[in-house]
């Protein structure tokens, strides 16, 4: 074999990641647009490509995307302003083209990436019910022994992917999501600020009780504090400023 010989200065394939964000729509309870929140797809983004890692981008429906508003670290909210990763992302222009333009999640091939990784924003809980593809390509890629990741309000999946015995993937494992804490956080934010009476919620359903109610053991690291665990090829994070730690489960389950 030749010294020049490209499988010898490069005997490793470059692993390959599925990242899964949400299309656009609007909130069933408060009215509002919802989508994807940015630093759960770019905090993780950055993660695997400094880890060598290849990375696609995909939805459900595919198409362009948005993000919550309050992600955006440009948002008049100021809520996600310190968050310099994201920034950068979205003044990269051939990033922001791939956000534009996500393949459908039914293209997927499983064989040809090595984990999925759903993010959230506040759209999975009103659209991962009816994305049966996200299901199904979920349940695969855990099925595979690949590893399957969800992050915060994207471990909506988790209450609908069932393996092959058409049980959930979830139960009887240790996983985590967007915490009651943080729901809690979150609907006396609005209420206080008067954007909706206090008998109505920002979320129709939540993450821990329904992970819980499936037979998932659900843990959390506290109100806002990055957290992820993996059981296996299975790794959830806990909410929005959990990407690295979740990226970091995923590469260790995969090794660089």
């Amino acid at each position: 074999m030749s010294l020049r010989d490209p499988n010898v200065v490069n005997a490793k394939a470059k692993k390959r990641i599925a990242i899964v964000i949400a299309n656009p729509a609007v909130s069933t309870t408060t009215g509002w647009p919802v989508g994807f929140w940015w630093s759960e797809l770019t905090h993780p983004y950055l993660t695997f490509t400094e880890a060598g890692y290849e990375v696609e981008l995909f939805s459900p429906n595919g198409g362009r995307c948005e993000a919550d508003g309050m992600s955006d670290p440009n948002d008049a909210s100021g809520y996600s302003k310190t968050d310099l990763i994201s920034q950068g992302f979205i003044h990269t222009p051939e990033l922001m083209a791939r956000v534009a333009d996500t393949r459908r999640v039914a293209e997927i091939e499983v064989a040809a990436f090595d984990a999925i990784v759903v993010a959230g924003g506040q759209a999975p809980m009103f659209t991962f019910e009816q994305a049966t593809d996200l299901h199904a390509t979920f349940a695969a890629f855990f099925e595979a022994g690949k590893v399957a990741a969800a992050l915060c309000h994207g471990s909506a999946i988790l209450a609908y992917a069932k393996d092959s015995r058409g049980e959930y993937i979830a139960k009887g494992r240790t996983v985590t999501g967007f915490a009651n804490v943080e729901e809690d956080f979150a609907d006396n934010a609005v209420w206080s600020y008067g954007m909706l009476p206090r008998d109505q919620h920002v979320m129709p359903w939540r993450i821990e009780d329904r992970l819980k109610a499936l037979g998932a053991n659900y843990v959390q690291g506290g109100l806002w504090r990055g957290f992820a665990v993996r059981d296996g090829n299975l790794v959830t994070g806990q909410q929005n400023f959990s990407g690295q730690e979740t990226a970091a489960l995923v590469i260790e389950a995969l090794g660089r």
